[in-house]
């Protein structure tokens, strides 16, 4: 699968070719497959002016989805594209304690389940969706694949 990235903030230093790696090994883990995918990294401002755009909110928020394709599709298959604001990560960090890198990690899988299908407006579907995140941080940790500072 394609993984693009796009990195248009300047709050948490990022390695890109980490989150292709982890892109893949999220949708691999759900038995899924896809052709493609985007995740572009946007500061608060941007995430704030798409949340009002395609949500009706102004609020900052820690990612967005939006799916294309189902995997049940035939021929090229398009996941979707994620937008993911480190800037959140950070505050929240700061705030609860923990690492924005982990965090950061955490919006990816995230917006990654809501590309495949996962919700979390029920209580239902959100303990579904809570669970899934923690299988897939715990894979990620054993792998070595969730997101670090630079070196």
């Amino acid at each position: 699968m394609d993984v693009y990235t796009f990195n248009n903030q300047t709050d948490l230093p990022l390695t890109l070719p980490a989150v292709q790696a982890i892109v893949q090994a999220v949708v691999a883990s759900e038995g899924l497959s896809f052709d493609e995918a985007a995740i572009h990294f946007v500061d608060e401002k941007a995430i704030c002016s798409l949340h009002q755009q395609y949500f009706n909110d102004p609020s900052p928020t820690d990612c967005i989805s939006f799916p294309m394709d189902d995997a049940n599709d035939q021929g090229f298959k398009v996941l979707g594209e994620v937008f993911v604001c480190p800037s959140a990560a950070i505050q929240y960090a700061a705030k609860e304690g923990g690492d924005p890198y982990r965090e950061t990690t955490l919006y990816i899988i995230h917006g990654l389940l809501h590309l495949m299908g996962y919700d979390d407006i029920k209580d239902e579907d959100r303990v579904r969706m809570r669970q899934a995140e923690q299988r897939h941080m715990q894979h990620l940790k054993e792998k070595q694949l969730v997101l670090v500072p630079p070196t």
